[in-house]
């Protein structure tokens, strides 16, 4: 049993993500950095609500042209101490499973960061 040591396997870590979506070329945000009412609005995305606002689900018309091409649906992510809506949604784009390409944003769409899949 004098043979050679083995070396020991290594993986090679994982290609970081680029700092900015390819498609969008929108800075990403990881779900698991969102605030927890955006988690939970993610959540219910993935489920197909119950919703608790009734504009949720509602088409984004995206006049700020910041999003790529295409159809997205808005929810709303709640804001503690906030009356209204206020300024935080999630906008995602409609396809197949909901949340495959969704966009945060914490200003009422003056800016959006991809939410990393």
């Amino acid at each position: 049993m004098g043979g050679e040591p083995v070396a020991a396997q290594t993986r090679a870590p994982a290609p970081a993500r680029p700092a900015r979506d390819p498609v969008s070329g929108l800075p990403w945000i990881e779900a698991r950095a969102l605030p927890p009412e955006g988690r939970h609005t993610l959540t219910l995305i993935a489920s197909d609500g119950p919703f608790p606002y009734r504009k949720d689900g509602s088409v984004f018309g995206n006049r700020e042209r910041l999003l790529p091409q295409g159809t997205y649906r808005e929810y709303t992510v709640p804001t503690p101490g906030e009356d209204d809506r206020g300024a935080r949604r999630i906008v995602c784009a409609e396809r197949e499973p909901p949340t495959a390409e969704c966009y945060y944003t914490a200003d009422h769409y003056a800016s959006f960061r991809r939410i990393a899949p």
